[in-house]
């Protein structure tokens, strides 16, 4: 079936572009056409909500320790992890700087244009190629996150899941139909701006949507479906807090898939050190684990060393590169143990 939408596509882009050209938000990354800072914040978005990419900075954080592709393409693995730390999923920041050498070894350090050259580039897949055909070169690019899926899932009343491959190839479909060839970083924008604010997550606010003349979902609420989530499963994690008569603290440096690179608090099998008295806990959330690190007071009588452990001095810590719920802890005992001084 012919959806409405699709039979009127310039009436469906003017109504829309006339709305985001009043109300939509100035994020650091609409005010450049900087190919290199457009991929930093689509890297950085790809999981993380836009106000915490904000409101911590990480986003200008990140560009002032490495601010053009050359200065990323060298970086060091601590400098990097460092300029990474709180947004997690570390992979993504050495995806990155894959990326920008890339970029430097074979295209002379300027991004290539042409969704080709693009998605041959490590870690460029159709969505962050589309994002900088459109964003970086206002070049015809479709891009469909999360936010563009659901308005199109609602405009469209589809009813399938749209977490499938069919169902994404429609909306990809979809998305390459109704983009305007002529303004396609306004466009992309302003079909993101509406799908983060309006057509949001749960209840949208139709009453005030530029476009809800065109949608076709008789019950938007219940839009888009997705295939049933995984189970999320609990884990516990048991971390040592040691430190040696001179004050210094035992660390240790990741070197497993997830966490490569990273410092942590050294961790032991439960059963090894269930006997250990807890001084605290915190409850983090990873993919679909929800993980209780408990941290308990060690001893080093008896301590049998681990690879990649070592006594680190209290100062050297702020500077090392550390997970989130680690450095949490961490901050939490030191601040502890300077307090009963």
């Amino acid at each position: 079936m012919v959806r409405a939408v699709v039979k009127q596509p310039e009436a469906f882009r003017d109504a829309l572009l006339q709305w985001f050209a009043r109300h939509g938000k100035d994020y650091p990354w609409r005010r450049t056409r900087d190919a290199y800072a457009v991929l930093v914040s689509e890297v950085m978005l790809q999981q993380t909500q836009i106000a915490t990419v904000l409101g911590k900075t990480y986003f200008s954080r990140f560009l002032a320790t490495f601010p053009d592709v050359a200065a990323l393409a060298s970086a060091a693995d601590d400098d990097l992890l460092k300029a990474w730390e709180g947004l997690g999923y570390y992979r993504r920041a050495r995806m990155l700087r894959a990326t920008a050498r890339a970029v430097i070894a074979n295209h002379g350090g300027e991004f290539p244009r042409e969704t080709t050259d693009l998605l041959d580039l490590p870690g460029i897949g159709p969505y962050t190629a589309g994002a900088l055909r459109a964003f970086a070169f206002d070049l015809p690019g479709a891009v469909v996150d999360g936010n563009v899926a659901r308005v199109l899932a609602r405009l469209m009343n589809f009813s399938e899941p749209v977490d499938t491959t069919a169902g994404q190839r429609q909306m990809a479909a979809w998305a390459d139909a109704l983009e305007d060839k002529q303004q396609p970083r306004n466009y992309n924008s302003a079909l993101m701006e509406l799908g983060q604010t309006l057509c949001r997550p749960g209840v949208p606010v139709c009453g005030d949507c530029p476009v809800a003349r065109f949608c076709q979902a008789q019950t938007p609420a219940r839009l888009p479906l997705k295939r049933q989530k995984s189970t999320v499963t609990a884990l516990a994690e048991h971390a040592l807090w040691l430190r040696d008569d001179s004050g210094r603290l035992l660390m240790h440096c990741e070197d497993g898939q997830r966490r490569t690179g990273l410092w942590k608090l050294p961790t032991r099998p439960a059963a090894d050190i269930a006997h250990l008295p807890v001084i605290t806990e915190l409850l983090y959330s990873i993919t679909r684990y929800r993980v209780r690190l408990r941290v308990h007071a060690g001893a080093i009588h008896g301590l049998v060393p681990v690879p990649g452990e070592s006594w680190l001095e209290v100062d050297a810590l702020a500077r090392l590169p550390m997970p989130s719920p680690f450095r949490k802890v961490m901050s939490k005992l030191l601040d502890e143990s300077a307090n009963r001084m």
